[in-house]
């Protein structure tokens, strides 16, 4: 028996891994992550899957659930949204697991950073304007560390990629104004890749006037940099004069 912490995507279950499709199809156990998980998404479960929203539940619950199954050799699906190593609490999960000595698999998804940054049809890097993305969050009931706040993380002026913060998005563009500069690329993905994603761009200067109208207030991605603006240096992987080890002139 083992549990398999699941990435259920950032939505459209079309960005499923095949290996993720594969487990929910023969689930027989399944603890999902309330209504973050797309219902198309949890219509690849079995009719007879046991099903449980961990929405409502306490990590207790949630693994004596996983104490049940193993009891019967029945192997739990537990489907967080995105990736579960990002924002997924699974090491508490895990600790728990461990005392009890069940086994268990983590099996990534697609963050929705990523898939946010398809929806802007961009790349979230760029030479020599950034060659750093950043993932982070602002403080909430989880504080952040001290040297983690954004006005630490915006004098590197890499690419940021803001999770769960868009009810604070007029604070945050102000504080990141200071250092990208009121004209910097600013963009808000709604619910990426679901049948209702609404995309916002923007700069620092305008995209909280943007979400404040657009009435969003959480589960939407914040992405900030000079990165997102389509001048600036080409790379030098296709570059007429520049080869490497996986070209072909070094053969």
């Amino acid at each position: 028996m083992k549990v398999f912490f699941v990435g259920a995507g950032p939505g459209n279950p079309d960005l499923l891994t095949l290996r993720a499709a594969r487990l929910l199809e023969n689930c027989r156990c399944c603890v999902y992550a309330g209504s973050l998980v797309s219902p198309e998404v949890l219509a690849l479960l079995p009719a007879s899957a046991e099903t449980h929203d961990s929405a409502s539940m306490t990590l207790e619950e949630t693994t004596a659930v996983c104490k049940r199954a193993s009891e019967t050799e029945t192997d739990v699906v537990r489907l967080h949204t995105g990736d579960p190593a990002i924002y997924g609490a699974i090491r508490e999960q895990m600790a728990e697991l461990d005392k009890l000595g069940i086994a268990y698999e983590v099996v990534p998804g697609i963050s929705s950073f990523q898939a946010s940054a398809a929806a802007l049809k961009t790349e979230l890097t760029a030479p020599e304007i950034s060659q750093t993305i950043i993932l982070t969050r602002t403080g909430g009931r989880t504080p952040m560390p001290e040297k983690q706040d954004l006005h630490s993380l915006a004098r590197t002026e890499s690419t940021l990629c803001i999770f769960l913060s868009v009810h604070k998005i007029e604070e945050i563009a102000e504080t990141l104004a200071i250092y990208y500069g009121a004209n910097c690329p600013a963009a808000v993905v709604y619910r990426a890749s679901w049948p209702d994603q609404a995309v916002l761009e923007g700069s620092l200067s305008t995209i909280a006037k943007k979400v404040l109208e657009a009435k969003i207030g959480k589960t939407a991605m914040i992405v900030v940099g000079r990165a997102l603006e389509r001048t600036g240096i080409a790379s030098k992987l296709y570059d007429a004069n520049f080869s490497h080890g996986y070209r072909k002139g070094d053969e």
